[in-house]
């Protein structure tokens, strides 16, 4: 079969390509056409357009660059009707992405499988009608989705388990070298790098992926970790990132930073400062305890939209998924290096404050299962093309 995947950012081409591999696994006659990435052109089929194409994030740069962005649109829209794919497979991207749902079902009869679901449950819950109109089967990756999805919104959906939770456990039962192996290792890669040291605990910054949260988040989450002298901090470089951006955010600061390791790095930290998103919940499954940071202009405002207007009481998935505060969040205007510091000096040792923070990491694991989420999702998806039920 034909299956024509949509992505818009680093963190789909991942989930996609793992997705692409699962379904020539169910599909041997599988073919691909996509707007994406690097990993998924290395799974095979035609990249019509690279995601970096199409990733504008944030009110102005979205504003500056809306006729490139309708441009790709009608590209896509164009294409996916020309190569007429079996399926249009949509992975989160949700401003493009239901665009693209809503051309699909009007103009032709391809079904619409949506991969890792738009989080309307935050904000914009409106979109369900969008959703139940336009998206023929949606896949969840988030346990909390199905009451809200189901429940609340009666739309059925299929939870097929969190592809992140299957990442790490696959990592950590690969990765066996030691922190002085890492470390070594560390030191020859990145020699222009603060080296790295083996006698002191690392504290492993995860400042976000883009230059905006790094800009905003770094400053402060370095200044509180030079108050543990006895620790270094370690920052994990995101892959967007150019060398030269990082340089000028840590001039003068003694800092090493790792690059395209993070997974490694959390393998040997004993505690992390970590912006929101999916770095919240891979720090989580590699039982690190953390304190979730995230700067916002006007922050009282900001504090008062997150009382009153959206949908959830946390930011981040840990917090969401386990229902309840396992983590601190350090949003808006509880942000500042004053409660950092206060925050890791109660993780730092052993004690009371570390356990139940572990502890509740079990919790969230237990919550996520251990099933793979990408083959699950290949195999439903090719058992509702192959039955011609669209359900």
């Amino acid at each position: 079969m034909k299956y024509y995947l949509i992505v818009g950012e680093a963190s789909g081409d991942l989930h996609a390509s793992r997705l692409m591999r699962a379904l020539k696994t169910e599909d041997p006659k599988a073919e691909f056409r996509f707007f994406g990435g690097d990993l998924m052109a290395a799974e095979g089929g035609v990249r019509v357009k690279h995601f970096k194409e199409l990733a504008y994030m944030g009110f102005v740069p979205v504003l500056l660059h809306l006729r490139t962005i309708f441009r790709n649109m009608k590209r896509c829209k164009r294409d996916i009707v020309s190569w007429a794919p079996d399926a249009v497979i949509l992975v989160d991207y949700p401003g493009f992405n239901l665009n693209i749902a809503k051309f699909v079902r009007a103009r032709t009869e391809i079904p619409v499988f949506y991969y890792i679901s738009p989080k309307i449950w935050a904000w914009k819950e409106w979109r369900i009608r969008a959703i139940r109109r336009d998206v023929t089967a949606l896949f969840s990756i988030l346990p909390f989705e199905v009451p809200f999805f189901e429940q609340k919104h009666h739309y059925k959906i299929h939870y097929v388990g969190n592809p992140t939770a299957e990442e790490v456990m696959l990592f950590r039962k690969n990765y066996d070298e030691t922190f002085g192996q890492f470390v070594m290792r560390q030191n020859a890669l990145n020699p222009s790098s603060r080296p790295l040291e083996t006698d002191r605990p690392v504290i492993a910054l995860l400042a976000g992926s883009r230059q905006q949260e790094i800009r905003d988040n770094l400053p402060a989450m370095l200044e509180a970790a030079r108050s543990f002298p006895d620790c270094q901090p370690v920052l994990a470089g995101a892959p967007s990132i150019d060398d030269g951006f990082y340089a000028q955010m840590m001039e003068g600061q003694a800092v090493a930073m790792v690059r395209n390791e993070t997974y490694a790095l959390l393998s040997h930290a004993r505690v992390a400062l970590v912006t929101s998103g999916t770095a919240t919940l891979e720090t989580a499954l590699f039982d690190v305890p953390q304190v979730v940071c995230y700067e916002t202009p006007v922050p009282h405002l900001i504090r008062f939209a997150f009382n009153h207007i959206l949908q959830v009481d946390y930011i981040s998935l840990v917090n969401l998924i386990a229902g309840r505060e396992i983590v601190p969040e350090l949003l808006a205007d509880r942000f500042s290096v004053h409660n950092m510091q206060e925050r890791l000096a109660l993780l730092l040792p052993e004690g009371e404050s570390r356990r139940r923070m572990l502890d509740g990491y079990g919790e969230v694991r237990k919550l996520l299962g251990d099933t793979s989420a990408p083959q699950n999702a290949a195999r439903i998806m090719y058992r509702l093309l192959e039955d011609g039920r669209h359900v």
